[in-house]
């Protein structure tokens, strides 16, 4: 992009509302990627692209219009498809005006790997910030991850406690004592710990924390990743939990 592209995108920052989207490799997105590690292209209409009223933050860290795959330079090791989040984004727009997603997830990443002072975690929170510096303001936090804490019952049981911290630590970082926080219960991983993962999900009792159930939405060939169509569903589920928790 030229100096004048950069430019445009920065004149509505004043008045955006941003979502900071994060967690593994079903937020990031795999919908339509092949078992080839190709994105097939396809973007279902509730994902199409609005550059007047939905941008993103990119990697250098400059807004531009939001377009599938949102992760591609985010999640850089994984072939990146379509996630929950422009669904989502178009779901809600209409009542909240112009939007800034800030992707930062990243595929097969255990909540270990998000604690305060790691990469993932000081990259998130930075990015975050760069978001707002411009007057914008953070509205809520998505988070889906978790399918890689269920291969060990050791990892599983520690889940709550990682994530409640987590949920402490970007809030204090973020200067942000209230900030909503939308998680996904997960959908697949390792059957063994799988519930053990979901009941600490669902059990978190926080103000301004609510979870949405991935549970039955359509899982692709390799029973890890949402297809296009339930990546579709999960962001307008998210959206709904949005607009009812925290707008009404």
């Amino acid at each position: 992009m030229g100096m004048a592209s950069s430019t445009q995108m920065e004149k509505p920052q004043s008045n955006k509302h941003i979502f900071i989207l994060s967690g593994q490799s079903n937020m990031a997105g795999r919908g339509g990627v092949t078992p080839h590690k190709h994105w097939d292209g396809v973007v279902p209409p509730e994902c199409l692209p609005d550059p007047a009223a939905v941008l993103r933050l990119n990697a250098q860290l400059h807004w531009e219009p939001a377009h599938e795959p949102l992760h591609a330079d985010i999640d850089t090791k994984k072939t990146c498809g379509v996630g929950p989040g422009m669904a989502f984004a178009n779901a809600i727009k209409g009542r909240v005006g112009t939007m800034g997603l800030v992707p930062c997830a990243v595929g097969g990443t255990a909540i270990k790997e998000w604690e305060r002072g790691t990469h993932l975690y000081e990259n998130m929170v930075r990015r975050a910030e760069a978001a707002a510096r411009g007057g914008g303001e953070i509205r809520a936090l998505l988070w889906y991850q978790g399918e890689s804490d269920t291969s060990s019952e050791t990892d599983a049981e520690a889940y709550k406690a990682k994530m409640e911290k987590l949920i402490h630590d970007v809030r204090s970082d973020l200067q942000s004592p209230s900030l909503p926080i939308i998680q996904v219960a997960i959908a697949s991983g390792d059957e063994k710990y799988i519930e053990t993962v979901r009941e600490a999900q669902k059990s978190i009792d926080i103000a301004n924390v609510a979870c949405v159930d991935a549970k039955g939405l359509a899982l692709k060939e390799d029973n890890l990743h949402l297809t296009t169509e339930a990546q579709v569903q999960l962001g307008r589920m998210l959206a709904d939990a949005y607009l009812t928790t925290f707008c009404s």
